[in-house]
């Protein structure tokens, strides 16, 4: 699974995060984090600004670099902020961030106040030598590793960082962690929506809205989530459209849209019977898409049943 870009995107949204993963961070910390929205709409006055810089000479990229707004030397409060998203093993990650450390502080030297946070899926990823030679010890020191497993085990987490763990969360708690963020910030959803993409590539966009309980009919009135599916479903009959030929066209998005609606159904409802089936594949393609809209709202079968009936004249 590729994570790269979407931390990547996070932290360029929403720089103030860094504050909520620092060895320090507190109830302070956390009453100054306001990401009220991502985005071009993101407020004006964040703590820090975030960039990725290439570190020269070595041809390696920092991951990110988090910068006070006040300031380009740091504070004791407010460091400058070296960033790391490591998400498989590799013996020789310690020993390559020292280098890049050292060399970005070489090419910054106004910094005075610096701090290294590495994001890790789990604690047992082996990321070095089990006993390091003293320099690189003394380096390790100074170093926050954050486990995105064990954060995800902390109760009642700040939606921000509900929205780090997603990666790593177990599939059966993706739907209740997403509920959770959306619940206490609705304009997650743009952040939220890509991640479930990487989790499921092999699903519809509304198969992943199932899975994940989003959207709520609020929610799904929402810009973001209109434009999502909009695209999904532009992308689909473009896909449909490439397979078939214009007399089969009809009927083969008939057959598609059916068999994603069934799919959704079993998820939602639970398995059908065979008449149930049958009765929704005789539908035609508008009712078939009617009731792909309609199964978001379903709680079990009584509601699948209900909006059958309504269909039957």
């Amino acid at each position: 699974m590729k994570t790269d870009h979407w931390f990547y995107s996070l932290f360029q949204s929403a720089p103030d995060l860094i504050t909520l993963l620092l060895p320090a961070a507190g109830a302070q910390h956390q009453a100054e984090v306001s990401v009220p929205s991502l985005g071009p709409d993101a407020p004006g006055d964040l703590l820090y600004r975030f960039e990725a810089p290439e570190v020269k000479a070595v041809n390696h990229r920092l991951d990110g670099v988090l910068w006070p707004r006040q300031g380009q030397a740091g504070t004791a409060e407010r460091p400058v902020v070296l960033l790391e998203v490591q998400m498989q093993s590799d013996q020789g990650f310690q020993h390559r961030l020292a280098a890049q450390a050292f060399r970005f502080l070489q090419q910054h030297p106004q910094v005075e106040h610096v701090a290294m946070v590495v994001l890790t899926p789990h604690s047992r990823l082996r990321l070095g030598p089990a006993r390091p030679p003293q320099p690189l010890a003394l380096f390790l020191q100074q170093l926050h590793t954050l486990s995105l497993e064990e954060l995800g085990q902390q109760p009642d987490l700040d939606p921000l960082l509900n929205l780090l763990t997603l990666p790593v969360r177990p599939e059966a708690e993706l739907g209740t962690s997403t509920q959770q963020i959306l619940e206490r910030r609705p304009d997650l959803l743009s952040a939220v929506l890509p991640m479930l993409v990487e989790r499921f590539p092999e699903l519809t966009r509304e198969e992943i809205m199932v899975i994940a309980g989003i959207p709520s009919k609020e929610l799904r009135h929402t810009r973001a989530a209109q434009q999502w599916i909009e695209e999904g479903r532009q992308e689909g009959e473009a896909r449909g459209e490439a397979r078939g030929e214009a007399r089969g066209e009809a009927r083969g998005r008939a057959q598609e849209a059916a068999t994603v609606t069934l799919r959704l159904l079993n998820r939602r409802c639970g398995p059908l019977n065979e008449a149930t089936s049958t009765q929704i594949r005789a539908l035609p393609l508008e009712q078939l898409e009617a009731l792909a809209e309609a199964l978001l709202d379903f709680s079990g079968p009584a509601d699948l049943a209900a909006w059958l009936a309504e269909q039957t004249p």
